[in-house]
């Protein structure tokens, strides 16, 4: 029988064993003292458990392609791991299709999103293979079609339908209102269908629909899905053949614990298959934070605690250029003492980096820590070593994968001679 410790383990792979906090069967400490911080470490176990527990809801709909959002974490060996799972991938750039492709994700498990696609990137796509180009407008569409024929190819095409439909979530990362830079009009769509079955070149087959990230209820989703489903009923009463639906991602993830559970997988499951499981059509999905979010953290030094007139100032060595969602969103992120002595403290935890919004969290109550002391900032397997940038002249951070006992550094910390060595000296000021 599982002793209750390995249960928790199971649970999270973030889990303390004797006094300090592991990454599955890996001290911290160890990753810390051999590669420095700051430093992401990523779970294979937790983004395992998750893209299993996903499949598993959906595994009732038939054959659906759950494509990965690249944008959430395009770690090669992070894209790797999902694409031994089965997973495909959901990507907005050549560089996400490329990184997709060299982590083994196979072209027709790929579905290329974004408002902004370049005549080169298309060609890309469509010389490496793809399973459908979602188009967000008619001038798009149209491009697409020059360079399909331009290459003797048939282009697979959707179009990503902006239903009107508020997320409830960030604003910063709501895409489905009509406000929102992306999509077509859903009062617009019969008209472009009917424009893009003309167009040489396209296959038009599909239809698509992303409403925004990390929404912690349904309802949003399901009101913008029977929107979908409505118009896939139209468009085939006027002769289209629509085989695909995109559902986008979207599914959020506990940021907080003391707020409201999100969804599960399951209840996910159980509402596409009520809304969407009677249209027909091959259903796909592009999950992203939900997949890797908890499955990573930021492993961060204090550099020092620093009086302050209120509360003190918690500096660790880790920044808002590592870590950008609390400067950007506002985001909430848990920060826990790797050795928790078990006394608290309030304070305002900060980077070192010469803006006031380099602040993680403000009158947080923490575990008690001085100078030296290391600290994890959880759910940061998403959306966080992706957006990171070099501001102050700080170079990138490096990322490690744990499977069980065995570790890796999958991305290296960025050297300061390549960072200042990118710069080119003009001949005027060259010595």
């Amino acid at each position: 029988m599982r002793s209750l410790q390995d249960k928790a383990e199971s649970m999270d792979p973030f889990h303390r064993r004797g006094a300090a906090i592991h990454c599955e069967g890996v001290p911290l400490e160890r990753i810390a003292d051999e590669v420095g911080t700051p430093v992401y470490v990523y779970s294979t176990a937790g983004m395992q458990r998750q893209a299993r527990a996903l499949k598993a809801a959906l595994s009732p709909l038939g054959d659906p392609l759950i494509a990965f959002a690249v944008k959430a974490n395009p770690n090669a060996a992070v894209l790797a791991t999902l694409a031994a799972e089965g997973l495909g991938a959901d990507v907005v750039s050549g560089g996400e299709y490329r990184r997709a492709r060299a982590a083994g994700i196979p072209a027709g498990k790929i579905v290329f999103s974004g408002v902004g696609k370049t005549e080169a990137e298309m060609r890309l796509a469509l010389e490496g293979g793809i399973c459908q180009l979602n188009l967000e407008s008619m001038s798009e569409a149209e491009m697409l079609s020059e360079v399909a024929l331009s290459m003797g190819r048939t282009a697979p095409v959707g179009f990503r339908v902006n239903p009107d439909v508020a997320a409830g979530s960030h604003a910063k990362i709501s895409t489905g209102a009509a406000h929102n830079k992306f999509g077509i009009s859903i009062a617009d769509a019969l008209q472009a269908y009917e424009r893009a079955r003309v167009l040489p070149g396209l296959e038009v087959r599909g239809v698509a629909v992303h409403i925004g990230s990390q929404l912690t209820s349904l309802e949003p989703l399901e009101a913008a899905f029977a929107k979908i489903g409505a118009l896939i009923r139209l468009l085939r009463a006027q002769g289209h053949e629509i085989r695909t639906a995109d559902l986008g991602g979207g599914l959020g993830v506990a940021y907080d614990p003391s707020a409201a559970a999100p969804p599960t997988p399951e209840d996910y499951g159980e509402m596409v298959g009520r809304v969407a499981g009677d249209w027909g059509a091959r259903l796909i999905f592009e999950p992203g934070r939900i997949i890797v979010g908890n499955a990573g953290v930021l492993l961060a030094r204090v550099i020092r605690v620093k009086p302050g007139p209120d509360r003190p100032f918690v500096i660790l060595d880790a920044a808002m250029n590592d870590l950008l969602r609390p400067s950007l969103y506002d985001a909430w992120h848990a920060i826990e003492a790797v050795v928790p002595t078990g006394e608290r403290m309030i304070a305002d935890i900060v980077g070192p980096i010469c803006e006031t919004g380099d602040t993680f969290a403000v009158a947080r109550s923490i575990d008690r820590v001085a100078g030296g002391e290391l600290m994890i900032i959880r759910t940061a397997g998403a959306y966080a070593a992706t957006m990171a940038s070099t501001y102050n002249s700080r170079p990138l951070p490096p990322e490690v994968l744990v499977n069980g006992e065995q570790w890796a550094v999958v991305r290296d910390r960025q050297e300061m001679d390549a960072l200042i060595g990118a710069d080119k000296m003009p001949a005027w000021l060259a010595r």
